[in-house]
């Protein structure tokens, strides 16, 4: 093989070679190309998304408006129940005082 067929069969190889990566890189892009219907379909997804992190967020604002409700309720029937153990404690007590006071009337009278 002489310097000329040497240089024919190289420039051959480096055109094959530059062929097959331009077909590659058409291939590669032909396949990973987005269509419109495809960007159609990521606005939609991108819309319910939103759509459903705006419900999700209003969901735990509703809860966190409930729970403070409902936490406010229960503090207030406790308070109420202590009121009402206080005064049934000092009733007692008033009872037992009219009892005694009572049986001190018997036996005295």
């Amino acid at each position: 093989m002489n310097r000329t067929e040497l240089i024919v069969a190289t420039a051959i190889i480096l055109f094959v070679a530059f062929m097959l990566g331009w077909f590659a890189a058409w291939l590669v892009n032909r396949l990973t190309r987005v269509t419109h219907s495809d960007m159609g379909e990521l606005d939609r997804m991108a819309r319910e998304l939103h759509e459903a992190e705006e419900a999700r967020d209003e969901a735990i604002a509703y809860h966190q408006q409930r729970e403070a409700e409902l936490t406010n309720k229960l503090s207030q029937a406790e308070a109420e129940l202590r009121a009402a153990m206080d005064g049934l404690r000092e009733a007692r007590g008033e009872a037992e005082e009219l009892r005694a006071f009572v049986e001190r009337q018997n036996m005295t009278g």
